[in-house]
């Protein structure tokens, strides 16, 4: 297996960032400017946020790994920050060569340079076989989260 490597995302990365997390189902480079302006805006808001960093994984040059990682400031575990990750996505057509294992502990290893209490995530519920994976690196269900759809 080839050497991966990871770096904050850049504008040109936004169109493969989306397919991977639509599953393949879009056109790589099929997103032009005027397309979704919200997209863009996001991406700019996340890129100008130095608690925001969009991450890809990329193997010879590819991009096949994506994941959005938000450091949180807390008043709780004594003031150290915690980090949510979000949108953790590997190509489809690369999932079990243990990519998404080396992509989680990158960013374990992020969480811990920058002096973060803990690592927070959400998965859907119907998602079980992410929730094994997720366990497997010693993540625990310990909460309920809510959702409020605005």
């Amino acid at each position: 297996m080839s050497d991966l490597s990871f770096r904050t995302a850049d504008r040109a990365d936004v169109p493969v960032i989306l397919d991977l997390m639509n599953g393949g189902a879009v056109d790589a480079g099929a997103v032009p400017e005027h397309a979704d302006e919200r997209h863009w805006a996001a991406f700019e808001a996340i890129d100008a946020d130095p608690r925001n960093e969009l991450i890809v994984m990329e193997r010879d040059g590819e991009v096949v790994g994506t994941c959005q990682l938000t450091f949180i400031p807390s008043l709780i575990r004594g003031g150290a920050e915690r980090l949510t990750v979000e949108s953790v996505h590997v190509r489809a057509d690369l999932r079990g060569q243990g990519l998404g294992r080396q992509l989680m502990e990158w960013v374990e290893r992020q969480a811990r340079e920058r002096g973060s209490g803990l690592i927070q995530l959400t998965s859907n519920k119907r998602r079980t076989e992410a929730h094994r994976f997720y366990e497997r690196l010693g993540y625990e269900a310990s909460h309920v989260g809510f959702k409020k759809p605005l």
